[in-house]
């Protein structure tokens, strides 16, 4: 699935060819998605130009002169610029044309995604109350420490809690508690104020170097240039169950946190 990175990436690939650009047609294929498709999203966006492409969450923005469009990935889904006219493939169920000559088309082999319509995004049900951007200064280990009291909930899924923190997502909580020395395992209420000031700043480190390497290439993410993402290479512990340790040499354990995968190193994380 793709992640905070991986969703930062697309919006940065495909701002620079949507800003300014005014909407001359929505070709919709296919609108069972997650949730439908608007029946009217052609009629409400055609004519508009887009003002501005942001992020919140792993919701992407596409803000255009009266409304936003809202759009999730999903699982496997994907956006990227195609020259109007390029024959759809199986599973590319939309394409936003533009004056420019280009289309945003999206694809989504699962249909786990979204596109849906809001006159302000941020009032919308999915959006309205999720936590802080890591990447920001309302996001921060206090914050951690005093939301954790007394929550008894091993300590990766609490940091995965879009109420806690937005974005953290199974590859980067994965990555960050190592890189904090924390077990995931470890109660979310039982872990210092101290710990939790380095779990934030490891989060924050790991989602910005992801963010600058183009997000981690997994099975289908493609980045809104069509260009895959190299942060894979730096994995320390994500789908390496059973393997050396980098650091130690232990062997990593896999265990299920929440119903999700997970890896850890018994010797270095405590």
């Amino acid at each position: 699935m793709p992640e905070l990175p991986e969703v930062e990436t697309t919006r940065r690939g495909i701002a620079p060819y949507l800003e300014g650009q005014r909407v001359s047609r929505v070709v919709v294929r296919e609108r069972r998605l997650r949730w439908p498709i608007p029946e009217d999203l052609d009629v409400r966006l055609s004519g508009q130009r887009f003002v501005s492409v942001e992020r919140r969450a792993k919701y992407l923005l596409l803000n255009a002169e009266v409304g936003t469009l809202i759009s999730h990935l999903g699982m496997s889904g994907n956006l990227r610029l195609v020259e109007i006219g390029l024959p759809a493939a199986k599973h590319e169920h939309v394409d936003i044309e533009l004056e420019s000559g280009l289309a945003l088309r999206y694809t989504d082999p699962r249909r786990f995604g979204a596109m849906l319509w809001a006159p302000d995004p941020l009032q919308h049900e999915l959006l309205l109350r999720l936590g802080p951007e890591p990447l920001t200064d309302l996001f921060d280990g206090e914050r951690l420490f005093q939301l954790s009291r007394g929550r008894s909930m091993a300590v990766k899924p609490f940091i995965m809690d879009n109420a806690v923190v937005v974005g953290v997502g199974n590859i980067y909580a994965t990555e960050a508690l190592f890189a904090a020395g924390i077990d995931p395992r470890r109660p979310a209420g039982g872990i210092s104020r101290a710990r939790y000031l380095r779990l934030a700043i490891e989060i924050k480190r790991i989602l910005a170097a992801a963010i600058e390497r183009g997000g981690t290439t997994l099975r289908d993410f493609i980045g809104g240039d069509g260009q895959p993402g190299y942060f894979q290479q730096e994995l320390f512990v994500y789908g390496r169950g059973e393997e050396p340790c980098k650091v130690c040499g232990t062997v990593l354990r896999n265990v299920t946190l929440g119903q999700r995968a997970s890896v850890f190193c018994p010797r270095c994380q405590t």
